[in-house]
């Protein structure tokens, strides 16, 4: 083969590799890169979304445990619904989360209703147990119930109990004290005069936690805002008065002050502190 005939060849070979390698420029490398990391900051922010269901579930939890243990009633159907959480990065503002809050609207209201006659499930019980004493078929049947209700935390010296609260709270004039008297220990607990504002507390709470603790990796610049907008789901109660607690709190935290607590120059207290909270 002569030269002229295989520099023609090597000549051809690369000419028509030229376009196999122009076919990654720079520009296009770049919208690769870009695509790359907004799908990256999409998974970051899932990640948060899950964060912050997990921290309404674990309000619900402990606002749940505080009524279990003062009202002695069942609280596992005080939730409606699940929570549910969006998040969306904003172009010149930050990253913005919508969180829907499950409601205890239904069981709430009945639970107040109920402990301002001093029928809490330990106290309905007790009357119950009046109600059927020296009837042993009766008292039996009650007895199944009650273990299939409160397994624990009821016994059967309930009616001796509560013949003992009755002497104890006589008056000086001989008569007995109104059966509709709520347990003093028990009115003074602030869940009970608003169980609805307790568990919004508790809400709040953890997803302020959630926004220190598991926002690093959403790159928020200094000018920019990590805001969390949690509100109330629409399913009200037929009967449950109206009540203005379904409104929209409105957390937001500036990245200046994320920042700085994330290279630790401000402390957690003071991270808190700096979370506004607004209310529509």
């Amino acid at each position: 083969m002569s030269a002229k005939v295989l520099g023609a060849i090597v000549g051809g070979c690369l000419i028509a590799a030229s376009p196999v390698a122009a076919q990654t420029t720079p520009g296009q490398r770049s919208d690769v890169k870009a695509e790359g990391d907004a799908r990256q900051l999409r998974y970051q922010i899932s990640t948060l979304e899950r964060v912050l269901e997990g921290a309404v579930e674990h309000g619900v939890a402990v606002t749940r445990d505080r009524l279990q243990a003062i009202a002695q009633m069942p609280t596992e159907l005080l939730v409606s619904d699940n929570a549910h959480a969006r998040g969306f990065r904003l172009d010149g503002y930050g990253v913005f989360f919508d969180v829907s809050v499950p409601s205890f609207e239904t069981t709430l209201w009945s639970l107040r209703t109920l402990d301002q006659n001093n029928l809490g499930l330990d106290s309905a019980m007790k009357e119950l147990q009046q109600i059927v004493k020296g009837n042993v078929n009766a008292e039996q049947a009650l007895r199944r119930v009650e273990l299939q209700v409160t397994p624990v935390g009821i016994t059967r010296s309930a009616p001796d109990a509560t013949a003992r609260s009755t002497a104890e709270h006589r008056t000086a004039t001989g008569s007995t004290a109104s059966a509709g008297d709520p347990d003093p220990g028990r009115a003074d607990d602030p869940i009970l005069n608003d169980p609805n504002e307790a568990y919004r507390t508790e809400v709040l709470a953890a997803l302020k936690e959630a926004m220190l603790d598991h926002s690093s990796s959403l790159g928020i610049q200094a000018n920019e805002w990590l805001t969390i907008a949690a509100r109330g789901n629409d399913d009200r109660p037929r009967l449950a008065p109206a009540d203005g607690g379904t409104r929209t709190r409105l957390l937001r935290l500036s990245g200046a002050d994320l920042l700085a607590y994330l290279a630790r120059t401000i402390d957690k207290s003071e991270a808190l502190r700096r979370i506004e909270l607004r209310v529509f």
